[in-house]
């Protein structure tokens, strides 16, 4: 389904020193797995998942994404493939705060479908990551995973069959985590490929699959067998 060859990505600094984020990434990943991606900071995670979104094109090298060379699309064709292949969660881009969980949602199809339709599958991307009844809630009223979920809804809208989530434990104490972590496991054996990008080695150990970065290169590409989310005891919540 997704493999890259050679893909290299530079950038300038302020110096304008060329930066090689990305350096002749070679990577495969089929449909249905479930893929952690990992390194130090400044390896290079985010923009690889950049590439995988099809956000950032490669300088270097070629994307293919069910077949089709990614680089050699139109801007127009581009954007189709990737609003019907692809949910990405970035990493900066949270929920709006004056805007309802299912409003949020439906975001991706402001100005494509009617307000039944993105009703309807707003209200579905939310019931498959078990955010049933908290369609008018504002996100201030989620928890922090509840919250992380509503942000997974929003990339499931169109079904896409790959999600792609950029740090999605960074922000979350370990029972939050958990839950998120064990929503992907629950996508993942329904069909779905999951790639996360994660400095987290509890969230990677949670994977099929596990890839390190450093320096923009692949260290190491294994495979692995997952861990269950490693849950906290409850705690009581003050009312």
């Amino acid at each position: 389904m997704i493999q890259l060859e050679h893909v290299g990505r530079t950038y300038r600094n302020t110096d304008r020193e060329a930066v090689h984020a990305l350096q002749d990434i070679e990577l495969r990943i089929e449909a249905g797995e479930m893929v952690a991606i990992t390194g130090p900071s400044g390896s290079g995670l985010s923009t690889l998942m950049n590439v995988l979104a099809c956000l950032d094109p490669p300088h270097e090298g070629r994307y293919l994404l069910d077949g089709t060379d990614i680089t050699r699309l139109s801007k127009r064709q581009l954007a189709r493939a990737r609003g019907q292949k692809i949910g990405f969660v970035f990493q900066t881009f949270s929920l709006i705060a004056n805007s309802t969980v299912q409003q949020n949602v439906e975001l991706p199809l402001i100005y494509r479908r009617t307000r039944r339709v993105r009703r309807r599958r707003a209200r579905e991307a939310l019931d498959r990551v078990g955010l049933r009844g908290h369609y008018d809630d504002m996100p201030i009223e989620l928890f922090a995973a509840q919250q992380q979920k509503a942000l997974i809804a929003r990339a499931l809208i169109n079904d896409p069959p790959v999600l792609l989530d950029d740090e999605p434990t960074s922000d979350l104490d370990a029972e939050s985590a958990a839950e998120v972590m064990a929503l992907f496991i629950e996508l993942n054996q329904a069909g779905r490929t999951v790639i996360y990008a994660t400095h987290d080695e509890d969230a990677a150990a949670c994977a099929r699959r596990i890839v390190r970065l450093r320096g923009g290169r692949i260290v190491s590409d294994r495979k692995n067998v997952p861990q269950h989310p490693k849950r906290q005891p409850p705690k009581l919540r003050a009312v």
